[in-house]
């Protein structure tokens, strides 16, 4: 008798059982078992029940086949991973080092089956209408009156209008049922995420491009008419009009049939870009993000798969949706370090889009006013085809950019977060009914608080961080940490020393809100963090209400910088450019040159003209002087060759290993017994930089302690080597109670 196995990896994120595990297909479930699917089966001596997915299917026993288990049954709530996210599941683990569940369980933004929303309706089944007015008024059957009355103008009504306006119980219209004269139906649908105001479904308009836009979009349909299928990074300046490049091109992949992922970097940005979609595609447009409830995202990408949407819309998640016909992945902002995971896997969103663009035959376009290098640098090397947009659309000019020096403004005498140019902009701006955006990238009302008698911060007592102070009811603040939550009421004295002089130092949104009010009692402002946007359409609401011009100020952290869209937005100030500069992270200079290009680019971008002020105490650094000037060639020069002389990547690759466990001792040891298996294997690899272990800039978090390796070389595949034998070596040694993790090319330093 033919028998059929299955290769099952158990759905436990563990390394001991990281492996592959064969189950017998029994008869009954041949037709329901497939690649991809959730299963039960037995697991372990007591042959416990676990669940586990399905990754191959096979006739041959690679056991004694009295030794293999079937499978008990298919699980019916369990979403099924596509055959080809499976397979990019596989590729994720041996990229950036995981185990094989966690990879998969990247790849299932929904893990399960969420039922469909059911409305139920009641429909007249009697064509005599008046017959049964006649009996029910002559029992004086009131409610059952109310309900055929109702019905006399509408065949059907929904239940839940029923028994709420008409007040008609559940049991009046079970009797009607019964009596023949009503039926009850129900109907499944979809949760809906949209709302009215990104709906555009009766607006839709004309792509009009201009010359360079329409060069490019040519070019692009070009290649999809010839067969061809490549990688494109467009580099066009703040407002050049690269999202009607990116609808252009996806309206030709849907011409060919087939369907498109845009990926954006802030939830914030979800819905001005959902609106803008609609307006070309209408409800064939849908998102995802963290923020919808499990039925939703599971009714969107339900749609995704069915064909009923072409595009969907939302951050890193939503490149693992599961379309049948793939045709094009966007990849808007492309540089941001959000589209790099901070859990393991610690996959790139570009790098996965590029091997599922591979597997699938997509092409992707890969969008930025400020290229990441990596992504340059592929693209000067001839591996992407650069495009690129030197004009903002409708030939706009780039907003006038002022840099002020905050040494200058303290030898002034001015203490104030606010220089004294910044103040008199701000108040021409408001006299003149036009808008203003603050920029600092630090939530919060101080960045630590600090006693002036013994030198001491006041420090998490589970994390190695100062406490952050954040305004309350209570007069003197709040001191939260940022990494596990804890926090107290701001001390009057300090807890270390005793002494009264101790006060809060730095400054973040909730200070420059306050300092602003001050200046200005007559604005209207708005603040956008992470706290003001942790309801749901909290981003939504802020930004809605700041487009309609109900507030004169907008501050906030990097989340309003990034791609919003505001006409009558004609100053934007950037208050501590230094925040990013000095945090000993090789990427600094990069990311505040990102940061303050795009923060620039938001001024000006309707009819008015904009300026731009730089506040800083480094006027003269070069990523400084090269966002002012938005020169981005000047910028990429200097930083390609200090990260090459640096060996950094995108010259050099590098792995972070990181452990941690609650038992430092232990830890040290481990780590230690890691780098000698690390030099001792690869002692003749002359080009392999190997630093460690070390403590990281925060050594513990919530009471686990944390230990780091630095290891660079040229190779990446040399790194993933090195990555696999020590996944070989930790599973044949008993550490328990210590976790150790893989990132390469980290977008942050440790």
């Amino acid at each position: 008798m033919r028998e059929i196995y299955a290769d099952v990896i158990i759905d436990i994120s563990h390394e001991a059982i990281d492996r592959v595990f064969q189950y017998i297909i029994p008869e009954k479930l041949e037709g329901d078992v497939t690649v991809g699917c959730q299963v039960n089966i037995p697991f372990g001596r007591g042959n416990s029940m676990r669940k586990g997915y399905v990754i191959g299917i096979s006739e041959k026993a690679e056991y004694d086949r009295n030794r293999i288990k079937p499978i008990a049954s298919v699980c019916t709530d369990g979403v099924a991973v596509e055959s080809r996210l499976l397979s990019l599941a596989g590729w994720i683990k041996e990229r950036y080092g995981s185990t094989m569940i966690a990879a998969i369980q990247t790849v299932m933004p929904v893990k399960k089956t969420v039922k469909s929303v059911v409305t139920r309706y009641v429909v007249l089944k009697v064509d005599d209408i008046d017959s049964c007015e006649y009996r029910y008024l002559k029992k004086n059957a009131k409610a059952k009156l109310r309900l055929i009355r109702a019905l006399k103008n509408r065949d059907v009504i929904p239940m839940s209008e029923v028994t709420g306006k008409l007040a008609v119980s559940s049991q009046a219209v079970k009797a009607m049922e019964n009596e023949g004269v009503i039926e009850v139906t129900e109907s499944s649908s979809y949760r809906r995420v949209t709302t009215d105001s990104m709906e555009n479904a009766d607006d839709r308009e004309e792509i009009i491009l201009n010359d360079i836009q329409r060069k490019i979009a040519d070019e692009f349909c070009s290649d999809i008419d010839n067969g061809i299928r490549k990688t494109y990074l467009l580099h066009g300046v703040t407002g050049s009009g690269k999202t009607e490049v990116y609808v252009r091109c996806i309206r030709k992949v849907i011409e060919e049939g087939r369907q498109a992922i845009v990926l954006i970097p802030e939830i914030a940005l979800t819905y001005q870009t959902v609106r803008y979609f609609t307006r070309y595609f209408g409800d064939r447009v849908t998102f995802v993000n963290s923020k919808l409830s499990s039925g939703e995202k599971y009714d969107q990408f339900e749609r995704a798969k069915k064909g009923e949407v072409d595009v969907v819309i939302g951050p890193r998640s939503a490149l693992f949706t599961p379309f049948e016909r793939l045709g094009l992945i966007v990849i808007d902002e492309e540089h941001e370090g959000s589209y790099k995971s901070d859990n393991p896997p610690k996959y790139h969103a570009r790098d996965v889009a590029l091997e599922r663009a591979r597997v699938e035959g997509a092409s992707v376009i890969l969008g930025s006013a400020t290229p990441s290098i990596e992504s340059y640098s592929r693209a000067m090397a001839g591996e992407f085809r650069l495009w690129t947009m030197n004009n903002r659309a409708a030939d706009r000019p780039l907003a006038q950019t002022s840099i002020v020096d905050l040494r200058e403004e303290l030898r002034r005498g001015n203490r104030s977060i606010i220089s004294d140019e910044l103040a008199l902009d701000i108040a021409d701006r408001l006299q003149k009914k036009e808008q203003v955006m603050l920029f600092i990238n630090k939530r919060g009302y101080n960045s630590f608080v600090f006693c002036r008698s013994c030198g001491e911060s006041v420090k998490c007592p589970h994390c190695d961080v100062s406490l952050a102070k954040h305004i309350d009811r209570n007069p003197h603040g709040r001191l939260i940490c940022h990494y596990c939550g804890y926090s107290i009421p701001e001390p009057t004295v300090c807890p270390s020393c005793g002494s009264k002089l101790i006060g809060g130092y730095g400054a973040g949104t909730e200070k420059v809100e306050q300092e602003v009010n001050r200046l200005f009692p007559e604005a209207r402002t708005l603040r956008m963090d992470r706290d003001t946007t942790s309801k749901k359409n909290s981003h939504e609401q802020i930004l809605e209400s700041f487009g309609r011009g109900e507030a004169d100020i907008l501050i906030g952290t990097q989340m309003i910088v990034k791609g919003h869209d505001f006409a009558n937005v004609t100053l934007v100030g950037i208050l501590l450019a230094d925040l990013t500069l000095f945090n000993g992270d090789y990427r600094s200079g990069e990311r505040t040159f990102d940061l303050l290009t795009q923060a620039a680019g938001r001024a000006g971008r309707g009819d008015k003209p904009g300026k731009v002020l730089i506040q800083t105490y480094k006027p003269d650094n070069y990523a400084i002087v090269a966002a002012a000037d938005q020169d981005y060639d000047m910028f990429y020069k200097t930083e390609e060759a200090y990260r090459s002389f640096m060996r950094y990547p995108p010259a050099w690759n590098m792995l972070v290993i990181m452990a941690v466990g609650g038992d430092e001792e232990q830890l040290a040891n481990i780590m230690d017994r890691m780098y000698s298996l690390i030099r001792g294997k690869y002692i003749n690899e002359k080009k392999l930089s190997l630093v460690g272990p070390s403590d990281p800039a925060i050594s513990k978090i919530k009471d686990m302690y944390r230990k780091v390796l630095y290891i660079k070389h040229q190779d990446y595949d040399v790194l993933v080597d090195i990555k696999d034998s020590v996944e070989n070596w930790l599973r044949d040694i008993d550490e328990s109670g210590v976790n150790v993790f893989f990132d390469f090319n980290p977008m942050n330093m440790y």
